[in-house]
């Protein structure tokens, strides 16, 4: 399948030479929705909301779905190929922030690749775990990643909420900031504010 070129919309710094953070929206919304997260993380980065290449609600999506949180491994190479053709043209330190379906997005992105990121964060979904991605012991060695999830979150299916826990904090080798906040599946404040310092912590120059 081929797709449109991106669409982007960026904040934050003008500095060509600014770490990078990509910032990819859920499954059916868009690039300007997620745009505002940038409005309370740090001004010194630049940022890139992407929308997804796939219509979808009213919105649009990262890949085509077998189940909630269960990407269709063929639909999700294609896309995360078509991202790539796009990322080539960027040369800085990329790091992925992504919620819900764009968390899992963004974690497809970084375990096929984890030299290609600075970082990633995982808001409030899952890694797409039997979707045709390494996900072996160790893939993700000494990479900083932020994983947030609401104790109360209905919307992904805790068992791969669980797993993906478990994985980026005792398996993939990430060095991991993981926080649990007593919400449901959406940004609890706290954890935007630690996703800020994170990124303070974390940018590559």
């Amino acid at each position: 399948m081929s797709f449109a070129s991106p669409v982007v919309a960026a904040a934050g710094s003008d500095d060509p030479a600014a770490p990078l953070v990509v910032l990819l929206h859920g499954r059916g919304s868009h690039e300007r929705e997620i745009l505002t997260l940038a409005d309370h993380l740090p001004a010194d980065l630049a940022y890139a909301a992407v929308r997804a290449p796939i219509a979808e609600g009213g919105g649009f999506a990262w890949f085509a779905n077998r189940g909630i949180g269960r990407p269709v491994a063929s639909s999700l190479r294609e896309t995360m190929d078509w991202f790539r053709k796009w990322l080539d043209s960027v040369d800085r330190p990329v790091i992925l922030v992504g919620f819900s379906g764009g968390a899992a997005f963004a974690g497809g992105l970084v375990l096929d690749d984890p030299s290609r990121y600075a970082g990633a964060a995982i808001l409030y979904g899952t890694l797409p775990f039997d979707a045709g991605v390494p996900v072996e012991a160790g893939r993700l060695s000494g990479l900083p990643v932020f994983v947030a999830e609401g104790e109360h979150d209905t919307v992904i299916p805790r068992q791969l909420l669980d797993r993906t826990w478990t994985y980026l904090s005792d398996e993939s080798g990430a060095v991991t900031t993981a926080r649990r906040d007593p919400v449901g599946h959406g940004l609890a404040a706290p954890a935007l504010a630690a996703l800020a310092e994170w990124l303070r912590l974390n940018r590559a120059e």
